[in-house]
């Protein structure tokens, strides 16, 4: 077992929780002039997902920070420029362009231990690269396809191909098109000096624990280890070097660690109040979520419906600093319809209530119309509140 060396603090678990806020850009005026590239950097990963309700989690990262940030730009500051390009973090991730040189471990750790179960024609990975030199950038349907005709999971030769160059790092995911991912040569997409930057195993790890400290503020072993989708063993062999320090959190019954920049003024400021993605990094770890806030967090999209509890797409309540309730939203035209709107106390009627009205706002919908709250007593305070 590994031994500690003494807490650098001992915390309260507000402290803790509001660290952690501050940390992930809901506590202090917001960084405007950095914009959606700020928030990106900031984080060090955004989360994507096909789900759009609202609209994309990786639109609803940065309009939880920032409000109401026009949509179109949201795209243009992640995929212009080169400023970004996605790859396997936490999960599929927009991650800054300066942290191409972290993931050099992954590639390697792909190129070591194929995973795939497709069979690849000889000729297929040379062609697809041949193709990108020749003709990129290129999505999987401009590349020959990216599927044979069959279930959605039928990957064509030459779409297997390309995420097999993906994952090896010759290849890189420059944007979303429509959706699509669109594939350009590494060579091409990546500054020179970021391109050959090559670090071993030790400092890709160091680098991503620290960073993951920095962007979490404060965090167990397991909360900062899965930032990344490290391993414990990981996180354990370069915690000692990555300039992270122990902390004691009242409450928390595992060791922390912290930012000790973080540790260094006290987290004050506004709060946002705020609806958040499912898939916001705020709440990525469930136990995480437990422990900071006491609110229990599960997306149950791929939940049979007839078992889910707060809806299909259920968003948090941030307001205040705390999690505060839930809401299901769909769109009907321009109406903002809240199917299922669950409220853990009184104090979340008006808090819900502007969230619903923001979120309206932003997507262009012109009302909002309330259909289940959990807590019927509830229902009239919270229409008055958006009449």
């Amino acid at each position: 077992m590994t031994t500690l060396p003494p807490p650098a603090a001992d915390l309260s678990a507000d402290e803790a929780r509001r660290i952690a806020l501050r940390a992930q850009g809901f506590l202090g005026a917001p960084d405007r002039r950095g914009g959606v590239r700020g928030v990106l950097r900031h984080l060090g990963a955004v989360q994507l997902d096909t789900i759009s309700v609202l609209a994309r989690s990786h639109e609803l990262i940065p309009y939880a920070r920032l409000g109401a940030v026009g949509r179109r730009s949201v795209e243009d500051a992640y995929w212009t420029e080169g400023h970004s390009f996605e790859y396997w973090s936490h999960a599929a991730c927009i991650l800054p362009v300066e942290e191409w040189p972290h993931f050099a471990f992954r590639r390697r750790a792909y190129r070591a231990r194929p995973h795939w179960s497709h069979d690849l024609p000889d000729s297929a990975y040379d062609t697809v690269i041949k193709q990108l030199r020749a003709e990129g950038p290129l999505t999987a349907t401009e590349l020959g396809g990216a599927k044979n005709g069959g279930e959605w999971w039928d990957w064509s030769a030459s779409k297997v191909a390309v995420e097999r160059a993906l994952m090896y790092g010759e290849v890189v995911c420059t944007e979303r098109r429509s959706w699509k991912r669109v594939y350009d040569l590494a060579e091409r997409a990546i500054p020179d000096d970021l391109l050959h930057t090559e670090l071993d195993d030790a400092e890709c790890l160091r680098r991503l624990v620290r960073l993951a400290g920095r962007s979490l503020g404060i965090g167990t072993r397991a909360d900062i280890a899965d930032y990344h989708r490290l391993k414990g063993e990981q996180f354990d062999a370069v915690v000692a070097d990555s300039g992270l320090v122990p902390v004691t959190v009242d409450g928390w019954s595992k060791p922390a660690w912290a930012d000790p920049e973080a540790l260094a003024t006290v987290p004050r400021g506004r709060h946002r109040t705020t609806l958040l993605s499912p898939f916001d990094s705020l709440i990525w770890e469930r136990t995480r979520t437990e422990r900071i806030f006491g609110f229990t967090h599960r997306l149950e999209a791929y939940v049979p419906k007839p078992k889910r509890v707060y809806g299909y797409f259920a968003m948090p309540l941030l307001a205040g600093g705390k999690l505060l309730g839930r809401v299901d939203p769909a769109r009907e035209g321009t109406t903002l319809v809240a199917r299922h709107v669950s409220l853990d106390t009184p104090k979340a009627v008006a808090p819900m209530a502007q969230a619903l009205r923001e979120a309206a706002e932003w997507v262009g919908c012109e009302a909002v119309r309330i259909e289940r709250v959990d807590r019927p007593e509830l229902r009239a305070g919270l229409l008055a509140e958006l009449t």
